[in-house]
């Protein structure tokens, strides 16, 4: 299919080059740039001619391009979303390009407060500045704007504002794992797909969304200029960045289970060309969950320096010291390996030891220099590292080991991690032409570095091992004492897994007529999983680890077509290649090798009047050759309860569509609706003992999924300033516990079927002057579905709460 593919789209590059030549001796263009009125680039504008349905949207660096213009004078018209619209006449010669420029009487900073009055669709995670429908990939944002309004504290409360994402895992309560297209992706490692600011960040202990501006999301394959990342999506969490007008809020937020979270936003120049801003928070909160708890601190410095014109450079540096109660959810019964739900166990019982603790301690910085040789070239240099470190003692997850009758011999487990990553990246942006053709290229390389280190404990009391806590019992926790001595864990040995992964791209998007676009790039990634090192901390002899260091590395390619009838409507068709790594290790001891997926994406995105409202429709076809999954059992024949154990399944495919429909109708109003349908099933498997079953659809994958959000503002004489507003969200039916396989004894399903849930969110606010105030009453139907917390514990969506955030700007 590949070769064939190929060959039609050479085909029609070649016959719509000769046809551009031909054409551009009686046509001209224009170009020019639209910047604000400090001279910084104004992106995400939109330029169009009056007299003609012709137009373009500026780029990241403010630049435009309108090509295949009859010879004539013009109207050029320039709209952005909450500005007065500016005009210039312009005349356009045959076989000439026309120069432009417009200066808004906006600078950087109020037309970012423009923009995040609403939903505005720009994604700027794709290291290239590419248009919004210049870009051939459905994408996602959860604005400044909708994170305040919806006062979102957890990355998977904002994610269910993006079509086909759902929160699939709450990993002990300490970490969230999300679902898109089929594939999930939790909280970091070598394979992470979750950035910060463009960077791979661990998210374990929850990032603190709150205080973000934006989170960005692009769905399926982002190999090209990622590297060994999810087939599904990857997520950028975008800070906050210093400013050069002086300005700040301070926020305090209260609500349900004794929340109490101040937030505070200050930030100002310190010079002509030095700015800073500092955001932080304190949160302390019990649960809807019995002895659950949570402390955090986080903290969020930041500098910017304008090194002359051209360069400019931004230090960033985070810091989050989390305590969180580990919880375990309310576990299943096993009933001969059909896993049941209990439905007598209430929302708020808790399993874990009344002693359980986790606690993460994380920093990170970075720098980014930015460095404009002229208007079309532009080189972006980016360090970063960030250290987290995790400690945690509790009672082991419940994994299909809880009887019938409810009964639970606890284990405990001692957790001593730390993972430290480093990152390098250099990327090149630059607009040429070749002839009549346009060309935006990227080239650029990136390395991550990560080196994780886990300590092995032993467990006693009174210098007798501890094989088993206690007897709990989910149903009844009365029948059973429950214990609640702290045993003594002892550290006995230090694992070191050192990783690199480095790639080398390039990119260039071809516009070869005002409407027929091509993207195409290539990535070379490569992985070096170094062979561990085991430190015994009794005697400090050093060993190494069984499985021997392993290099992969596979070439990443995309190529699409982009279509463009007119200047808002753009449909487009795509092939990409992904190359995701495997992490972990299989029954026998041995790294497992990467898996290659293969990904035809093609879809419509319509930027309707002047950008009030966007609508886009997405399909995809994602096969994956060799599919990775946590092992059913070990080579013992044991039940594995070790999530970095896994096996390959057999083949996957996962069929889809995706609809996102968001406006800003006015300054007063604004929209988000969104829709996913996601069908990833088995569909190579072998029919014998211990295969997975072809056809059956793969756990903790959602089929529906669904979100809309109204927000609106008065500006009447008598009811000015007060905001009303209501969000839905729907996560469909799916599957947790395991899927089943081939001859299976006894036959019984081992999957756990949760049915679809709807949670209903009302919000009402009143601000005065410099003052607001802003309620919300969430799931206010009270719904009681589940999460799955690995494999077989299932863990209760929260109940109806209230929350309340009082807010003085300055």
């Amino acid at each position: 299919m590949k070769p064939l593919y190929y060959s039609f789209l050479f085909t029609v590059i070649a016959y719509m080059g000769v046809s551009r030549h031909a054409m551009a001796q009686s046509q001209g263009s224009i170009r020019g740039t639209v910047t604000s009125s400090d001279g910084n680039p104004a992106s995400f504008v939109s330029v169009g001619l009056k007299e003609v349905r012709k137009g373009a949207i500026t780029t990241e660096d403010g630049a435009y391009l309108i090509k295949g213009i009859n010879e004539g004078t013009y109207t050029l018209r320039i709209t952005f979303v909450g500005l007065v619209p500016q005009e210039k006449q312009i005349t356009v010669t045959a076989g000439q390009t026309a120069e432009a420029n417009f200066t808004l009487t906006e600078n950087a900073d109020q037309l970012t407060e423009v923009e995040v009055t609403g939903t505005k669709q720009t994604v700027t995670l794709g290291k290239a500045p590419i248009a919004p429908l210049d870009l051939p990939q459905m994408t996602g944002i959860v604005s400044s704007i909708v994170i305040e309004n919806q006062q979102i504290s957890r990355l998977g409360d904002a994610l269910r504002n993006v079509s086909g994402v759902s929160l699939t895992q709450q990993r002990g309560g300490v970490a969230e794992t999300f679902s898109a297209r089929g594939y999930s992706i939790g909280i970091a490692g070598a394979g992470g797909s979750i950035f910060k600011n463009g960077v791979l960040s661990n998210t374990m202990g929850f990032p603190e969304a709150s205080t973000l501006e934006s989170i960005e999301v692009l769905k399926g394959s982002s190999s090209l200029l990622y590297g060994n990342v999810s087939g599904g999506l990857i997520i950028n969490m975008v800070t906050k960045k210093p400013k050069f007008t002086s300005g700040g809020e301070v926020s305090m937020r209260v609500g349900s289970y004794n929340l109490y979270k101040p937030i505070v936003d200050v930030y100002g120049p310190l010079s002509k060309n030095l700015a800073f801003r500092v955001v932080g928070t304190y949160e302390n909160a019990q649960s809807y969950r019995d002895v659950v708890k949570s402390n955090r601190v986080y903290v969020n410095p930041s500098l910017l320096y304008k090194l002359g014109s051209k360069t400019t450079i931004l230090l960033q540096g985070d810091y989050l010291k989390s305590n969180l109660t580990p919880d375990n959810g309310v576990g299943s019964l096993n009933q001969n390996q059909d896993a049941v739900i209990p439905a007598t166990i209430p929302r708020s019982r808790f399993i874990n030891t009344l002693w359980a603790y986790n606690k993460v301690d994380q920093a990170s910085g970075s720098i980014n220099i930015d460095h404009a040789f002229n208007t079309n070239w532009k080189l972006t240099a980016i360090g970063a590292a960030q250290d987290t470190k995790v400690s945690a003692y509790g009672a082991g997850i419940p994994n299909n080991n809880i009887a019938a009758n409810g009964d639970w011999n606890r284990s405990l487990s001692r957790t001593q991690t730390s993972e430290r990553n480093y990152t390098g990246q250099l990327n090149l942006n630059g607009r040429v032409s070749t002839g009549s053709i346009e060309h935006q290229l990227l080239a650029g390389t990136d390395l991550v570095g990560i080196v994780s280190t886990s300590n092995a404990f032993t467990i006693t009391s009174n210098g007798v091992a501890v094989p088993i806590y206690d007897k709990f019992n989910i149903l009844d926790p009365n029948k059973y004492e429950r214990r609640t001595d702290i045993p003594d864990a002892n550290a006995i040995s230090r694992t070191t897994s050192p990783s690199v992964r480095m790639g080398l791209y390039a990119q260039d998007l071809i516009s070869l007529t005002n409407k027929l676009k091509v993207l195409a790039g290539l990535r070379w990634s490569q992985q070096k999983t170094v062979q561990t090192t085991v430190l015994n901390l009794t005697n400090q002899v050093e060993t190494r680890g069984a499985a021997e260091t392993k290099i992969d590395g596979a070439f990443s390619p995309k190529v699409a077509l982009i279509y463009q009838p007119t200047r808002t409507t753009s449909l487009f068709g795509s092939y990409s290649n992904n190359f995701t790594i495997n992490t972990g290790l299989d029954i026998y001891g041995q790294i497992l090798k990467p898996s290659i997926v293969d990904q035809f994406e093609a879809g419509i995105k319509n930027d309707l009047f002047n950008g009030i409202i966007s609508a886009n429709l997405g399909v995809y076809h994602i096969v994956n050759s060799d599919f990775a999954q946590m092992a059913a059992v070990r080579l013992d024949g044991t039940p594995n309860i070790d999530a970095n154990v896994k096996e390959f399944t057999g083949q996957t495919t996962s069929d889809g569509l995706e609809v996102d429909i968001t406006g800003n109708l006015s300054k007063n109003v604004y929209f988000i609706t969104g829709y996913g349908y996601n069908y990833m099933r088995y569909t190579k498997t072998s029919p014998v003992k211990g295969s997975f079953i072809e056809g059956e659809r793969l756990i903790n994958n959602p089929a529906h999924t669904a979100n809309a959000t109204l927000f609106y503002t008065f500006d009447l004489p008598r009811l000015r300033g007060l905001k009303l507003g209501a969000s839905a969200f729907y996560t469909g039916a799916r599957n947790g516990g395991n899927n089943n396989t081939y001859g299976q004894t006894p036959a019984f399903s081992r999957l756990i079927p949760l049915n679809g849930f709807t949670t209903l969110d009302v919000s009402a606010g009143y601000t005065y002057r410099k003052i607001s105030l802003l309620a919300k009453l969430s799931n206010i139907t009270n719904e009681l579905n589940y999460l799955i917390h690995d494999r077989y514990s299932i863990m209760p969506i929260p109940p109806r709460q209230f929350i309340t955030t009082l807010s003085y700007r300055f």
